[in-house]
């Protein structure tokens, strides 16, 4: 069974932590303190998480990442649209993020948008540009 989990601020974010660290080599942060993080679960075990936050009248998404075992099974597809659905259930006008470029094409498919150049890319896309619809 495949399952998002959502954790609020002072929430035991241990799962979203242990995939970032794997991921990304860095674990907990600030910005923790402010975001809400979501979990993908494969059979109990997280393979997935993403972080939301809401920072100078915009929603914002980081940290978005699967574990290499767990590429291209459609869980990152998932923590998108959970991040998306998300803001949109809280009115958000729009998602900003930063993203490695060679990842840019992915995000575009959710109807992101570059905002300028360069490694990393910032990206967003407005509430009425989300595409949430199949994407793969």
């Amino acid at each position: 069974m495949v399952e998002g989990k959502w954790f609020a601020q002072g929430d035991d974010i241990g799962d979203a932590l242990a995939v970032r660290e794997a991921v990304f080599d860095r674990g907990r942060d600030a910005l923790d303190g402010e975001a809400r993080q979501v979990v993908v679960y494969r059979e109990g075990a997280p393979v997935g998480a993403a972080r939301l936050w809401w920072r100078d009248g915009d929603f914002h998404a980081g940290d978005v990442c699967v574990l290499p075992e767990a590429r291209g099974q459609g869980y990152g597809d998932l923590l998108v649209r959970l991040l998306l659905f998300k803001a949109l259930s809280h009115n958000a006008a729009g998602v900003s993020l930063v993203c490695p470029a060679q990842t840019a094409a992915f995000f575009a498919r959710y109807g992101f948008t570059a905002q300028g150049e360069g490694d990393p890319r910032p990206m967003r896309v407005s509430a009425g540009d989300i595409r949430l619809g199949c994407c793969r």
